[in-house]
């Protein structure tokens, strides 16, 4: 059973670096640098004749994070095992970094710089870790997923009648609606499953504003085109890309804000789906 030690729980990957775990093993971490806030890109171009600078966009850098701590064991053996484990979670490869704190948030990290361990005495060791989040974006640890079928209406009133009559029908709006609670705007996936034809979906944004993306060929039964807004990427089958065919705006959720997705096709099938899913975001 693993115990929590600290105020702040930290976790990296599978490892938590603020417990006691299974092995006896006390994960200590004693600094967090990084996490508050990345470093921005910006820029000023002095007025011509007149005072002060024209502003350019602003931009977050990616968000280095050094994590230092205390780890300390049973004995040499049991310690020894928890740096390599901590050799292992420190990786090459995308891992996410979890910070729960009020709001449990999440970045995907990858090493970046040294691994330095320390041992102390046969039963502890201090460390420090460089990792890097190439999104700078602190993300909600719960995924919010919808999904809908294309917009019909099915059921109602059938001639001939026998009074008295119950009229009723199903609607399918054809509309999922995804919520950024964040303080900076996060980007969804959109995932379709088809049969359907040349499917379109239009974006409702706050302010009366719309947008709109289309996909401009067929998906057959049992089709999965994943547009992954963040990836800038669109891809059929987990492997091709079909950017080709792809036109429109970039899907984008604002801070603090709600957006709906209406989708629509020529042609009408039940089994085709739309599924939006996303995760707040804050700087």
């Amino acid at each position: 059973m693993v115990t929590q030690i600290g105020i702040t729980p930290v976790s990296l990957g599978s490892l938590q670096l603020s417990a006691r775990d299974d092995a006896g093993v006390e994960w200590l971490l004693t600094s967090l640098k990084g996490w508050s806030s990345p470093g921005i890109r910006a820029e000023l171009t002095p007025r011509l004749a007149d005072h002060g600078g024209w502003p350019s966009p602003v931009y977050l850098d990616p968000r280095p994070i050094t994590l230092e701590g205390v780890i300390s064991a049973p004995d040499r053996t049991t310690r020894d095992a928890a740096v390599e484990q901590l050799i292992a979670a420190v990786a090459l490869t995308d891992t996410i970094l979890t910070v729960s704190e009020s709001l449990s948030r999440q970045v995907t990290v990858r090493r970046s710089g040294d691994l330095l361990i320390t041992p102390i005495n046969p039963y502890s060791a201090t460390y420090s870790a460089l990792v890097t989040a190439a999104d700078p974006r602190r993300y909600s640890t719960t995924l919010q997923s919808q999904s809908t079928a294309l917009p019909s209406v099915t059921g109602g009133l059938t001639l001939p009648i026998t009074l008295p009559i119950t009229i009723s029908a199903t609607t399918v709006s054809g509309s999922i609606t995804l919520t950024n609670s964040g303080s900076v705007a996060t980007r969804p996936t959109l995932t379709i499953t088809g049969p359907v034809d040349t499917p379109t979906i239009v974006a409702a944004l706050p302010g009366g504003s719309v947008t709109q993306i289309a996909y401009g060929a067929t998906l057959q039964a049992g089709d999965v085109l994943v547009i992954d807004s963040a990836a800038r990427t669109v891809v059929l089958n987990g492997t091709a890309s079909r950017r080709l065919y792809f036109s429109g705006t970039w899907p984008e959720i604002p801070a603090a804000s709600s957006v709906t997705y209406s989708w629509s096709s020529p042609t009408y099938d039940p089994s085709a789906l739309l599924t939006g899913t996303c995760r707040s975001a804050w700087m």
